[in-house]
């Protein structure tokens, strides 16, 4: 242990990225933990269909998120100027506009969503989740400066008791009412709780209204990519619910929404380290200035990867044993869901540690230019996929489209001189073999799957 003590200590680069890596994976696994627990009692006191209403409820708040992110925060990460008073305070200002007019937006899209899914409580539950986009978007930048020079220790000690806060409130809200508004309400109090913690407790300058010209000229032409972008990567992030959301019932889009979400937990830990360590990673150490540089990187990244590997192949083989002994029998048919998207994640896992050295480089045309196509063949594997075989056609069009983006992420990496070739060969070919053992042993769950899920709309 002495060695690791010893290179996790100090204020060097290294002894940062180890550190931010730790309290990341550290805090990210506690969330998870957090959120199993809820998710656990939570469907004891409700029914699948509070899971789904709540899906489309996140669909349009994150898409509202996504679709209006001017880029303010990997702003911040690399700019030269990430440090300067002015230049965060720009960036503050127009944090918080954002947050205002995303609450505004919730209101305003609630009777369209609701008339659209036929689902009426959507016209009311999405003006008061909207509530928490305000909330968030007056969150000082002192956030932004703790990601920017690898401090995240008590960031994430501060995200863990907000997200208890939240999850205790909602647990008891849904005893007293048994209604999908404890989950709304749960939502509200995490963020309330963040942003007074983040106020309090968190150490870094005090966040101010403030308009310099130079700063906002900056972060616009730096952010009008990004908004692009977020807007794409919408679909990247929420295209597979919003779309279902329109082959499926609630109760199966319930379903499925679990499944998800513990499949999902390999692959969002391994983004989740990575978006916070590796602009700040390339911006100092950029792969292409030294051969000493791109092997530290590919030490890392093939640290990082075989990690999410080995989480991905838990997923992949004990899928159904894991939803079998944690929930009750009427949520059995997420472990075969929770076992197909294991598999189909391993194409962008293998991707996943490249589209980040083009932000830090300040090239956010070419990060839009990578989003998009993902974004557009994920949409147009989902409904092919959905139209011809159900759920289980949308899940193998996901993971053609992983496929199909491969040759467009490795002109971005080229681009910036981070593509590792070895790195890639190596986890395609654990990949296939991880794909091929855990759909030949759980053949049988994704028969009763296509059974239960396929079939047209």
């Amino acid at each position: 242990m002495s060695p690791i003590l010893t290179r996790l200590q100090g204020d060097g680069l290294l002894a940062r990225v180890m550190r931010s890596s730790a309290w990341t994976a550290l805090g990210y696994g506690a969330s998870q933990a957090l959120r199993l627990a809820s998710n656990l009692i939570l469907t004891r006191l409700l029914f699948p269909e509070a899971f789904g209403l709540m899906a489309l409820v996140s669909v349009f708040i994150v898409g509202l998120t996504m679709f209006s992110d001017v880029g303010t925060h990997p702003a911040i990460l690399q700019h030269r100027r990430g440090d300067d008073p002015a230049f965060l305070d720009t960036a503050y200002t127009i944090q918080m506009a954002r947050g205002g007019l995303l609450w505004l937006a919730s209101a305003l899209i609630a009777w369209p969503a609701a008339l659209f899914y036929g689902q009426p409580e959507l016209a009311w539950l999405l003006p008061v989740a909207g509530f928490s986009l305000l909330l968030h978007g007056m969150e000082p930048t002192r956030v932004d400066t703790a990601a920017r020079h690898l401090r995240l220790g008590r960031l994430t000690a501060l995200d863990l008791i907000a997200q208890a806060v939240g999850v205790l409130s909602m647990v008891v809200l849904a005893w007293a009412t048994q209604s999908v508004w404890a989950l709304v309400a749960g939502w509200i109090v995490s963020s309330g709780t963040r942003l007074a913690l983040i106020v309090l407790a968190l150490p870094g300058p005090r966040s101010r209204p403030r308009w310099e010209g130079a700063a906002a000229r900056d972060l616009l032409h730096f952010g009008v990519w990004l908004f692009l972008s977020t807007a794409f990567g919408f679909m990247v992030a929420q295209g597979d619910k919003a779309i279902l959301g329109k082959y499926l019932t609630l109760e199966q889009l319930g379903l499925y929404n679990i499944g998800f979400f513990l499949a999902s937990f390999p692959m969002l830990l391994g983004q989740t380290i990575g978006g916070r360590i590796l602009i700040p990673l390339y911006r100092e150490r950029p792969p292409g200035a030294s051969a000493e540089n791109f092997a530290k990187l590919r030490r890392m990244r093939f640290v990082l990867t075989g990690a999410v590997f080995v989480l991905l192949g838990v997923m992949a083989f004990a899928g159904e044993w894991i939803v079998d002994l944690l929930y009750d029998p009427r949520y059995s048919m997420a472990g075969a869901i929770l076992v197909v998207i294991a598999v189909v994640q391993i194409p962008s896992v293998i991707g996943m540690t490249y589209d980040q050295s083009a932000l830090a480089a300040g090239d956010s045309r070419s990060y839009f230019v990578l989003t998009a196509l993902r974004a557009v063949f994920l949409v147009t594997g989902l409904i092919l996929g959905a139209e011809a075989y159900g759920l289980v056609g949308a899940l193998i069009g996901q993971a053609l489209a992983g496929l199909a983006v491969y040759p467009f992420l490795i002109w971005l990496a080229r681009r910036h001189r981070a593509w590792d070739g070895l790195h890639d060969l190596t986890f395609a070919l654990a990949g296939a073999a991880l794909a091929a053992a855990a759909l030949s042993l759980d053949s049988g769950a994704i028969a009763a799957l296509q059974t239960v899920f396929g079939g047209q709309p």
